[in-house]
């Protein structure tokens, strides 16, 4: 038994859709509908997450290997849209198995969280241990804050998250290890050379305002990658499937769509 809780609905291609750190996959709700209509959509607690259980070591490809062995498929392959550390796990997941994955959909991903000497586009690392601390502090309050200062400004983004405010919790608290680990894993993982290796289909989406994984690093993903493109939407920050959704579902659809 892997321990790891999916959630699946719908008919058609296998679409997996991988969260953020931190969080867990209802985070997804308000995508599931629609896009049940045109696939099969399972929607992934990653260890330590939600509802699933954590792994020891805790690595991204412990990680990649545990999701990976959930969808066989009848032809090995699945679409797979990964957000944040979402999208780290997808990555690798393109680079292990390309033969495995048939489109990857990138939200605010990147392939290295911190910055370095040579890589500029990325937070300092002493940002990203900041919020760690921030949420093993208070998890609930720190969420509440990040998620609301991603849909600032806009009515639906606002609408969506008071939707989502009642099961933003349903799910519990990562354990502080768990979330200790991750950000471990976050901080020291590089996966520039993965990407330059990756020719799948790839959508690569930032959000114009996104300060956690800056558009800059979108653009260079795409760039990098051998079938990919870039997608900024105007005025989002790191959550625009929440905050600005018109824009996200037209990019989503159109790439997906495209056969």
């Amino acid at each position: 038994m892997s321990g790891l809780h999916v959630e699946s609905t719908g008919e058609g291609p296998p679409l997996v859709l991988l969260h953020g750190w931190a969080m867990h996959g209802g985070l997804f709700a308000p995508l599931v509908p629609a896009l049940a209509r045109r696939y099969r959509v399972s929607v992934v607690d990653l260890p330590g997450h939600g509802h699933s259980r954590s792994l020891t070591p805790y690595t991204l490809d412990a990680i990649v290997a545990t999701v990976a062995a959930q969808f066989p498929g009848p032809a090995g392959r699945v679409s797979i849209l990964g957000w944040s550390f979402g999208g780290t796990v997808a990555l690798r997941w393109a680079h292990l198995s390309p033969e495995r994955v048939e489109r990857l959909v990138l939200v605010c991903a990147t392939p290295r969280f911190v910055a370095t000497g040579d890589w500029p586009r990325a937070m300092a690392r002493v940002t990203l241990d900041q919020f760690g601390d921030e949420l093993k502090a208070a998890y609930r309050l720190t969420l509440h804050r990040f998620l609301s200062l991603q849909v600032q400004g806009r009515e639906e983004g606002r609408a969506t998250l008071a939707a989502l405010r009642g099961q933003l919790f349903a799910r519990g608290e990562p354990a502080p290890e768990t979330l200790a680990a991750a950000l471990s894993l976050l901080a020291a993982t590089d996966l520039r050379d993965d990407a330059r290796a990756i020719s799948t289909p790839t959508l690569v989406v930032t959000g114009e305002r996104d300060t956690l994984t800056p558009p800059s690093a979108g653009a260079w993903l795409a760039q990098a990658m051998g079938a990919a493109r870039h997608v900024d939407i105007a005025g989002a920050g790191h959550a625009p499937f929440l905050s600005h959704r018109a824009a996200f579902d037209a990019a989503v659809d159109e790439f997906l769509d495209a056969r």
